[in-house]
């Protein structure tokens, strides 16, 4: 083992696929780009870190809701450009080519682009470690897109997309609530 700077940890514990947030503050849609997303529990339950920093956070505050998106790994230069400029200046569906269409039970569009999304309500803000904590009211999947590989933010600039995977269901099966 070599030692490591303490400030680069995280760098080996960067959690799931690097997402989209997409909100909607009353008058147009933005979206931002998180790698810092956790799941909660098996009732899609989920929280993201974010702040008063970007702007999405205060549509996050305001209305309550949000879809969570998931990129192909193909798209990691929309990735990285929407997650480098301002919604404030900048309407990043246009200069990303993101399409979008309609979801069910929030304002935040779905992004079509990616391989699957989730509808969400804001339900705490732990303000003091930038945590929102979010519970899914629907979740969707693009066939287009099945078999795609996620994009994984290393923390450092560089990233990961999915590999080969390997099924273990049969022998995790009784550790797995029912339905799945």
């Amino acid at each position: 083992m070599e030692e490591m700077p303490l400030g680069k940890a995280f760098t080996l514990l960067e959690p799931g696929p690097v997402t989209w947030v997409v909100t909607h503050d009353g008058r147009r849609a933005n979206v931002m780009t998180i790698s810092w997303t956790m799941v909660l529990d098996f009732d899609a339950r989920f929280a993201i870190c974010t702040g008063p920093w970007n702007s999405s956070y205060a549509a996050l505050e305001a209305t309550r809701e949000c879809v969570i998106a998931i990129p192909p790994a193909e798209r990691l230069d929309a990735v990285v450009g929407v997650g480098t400029c301002s919604g404030k200046s900048v309407d990043k569906f246009a200069r990303f080519g993101l399409h979008t269409q309609p979801a069910r039970h929030v304002r935040a569009p779905l992004i079509t682009d990616c391989i699957a999304a989730v509808e969400c309500r804001v339900v705490d803000i732990v303000e003091a470690h930038s945590i929102v904590v979010l519970e899914g009211v629907a979740a969707w999947t693009n066939p287009v897109h099945k078999g795609a590989r996620m994009l994984h933010a290393v923390g450092d600039g560089t990233f990961v997309a999915d590999g080969e995977h390997f099924d273990r269901r049969v022998r995790m099966a009784s550790k797995l609530p029912p339905g799945l």
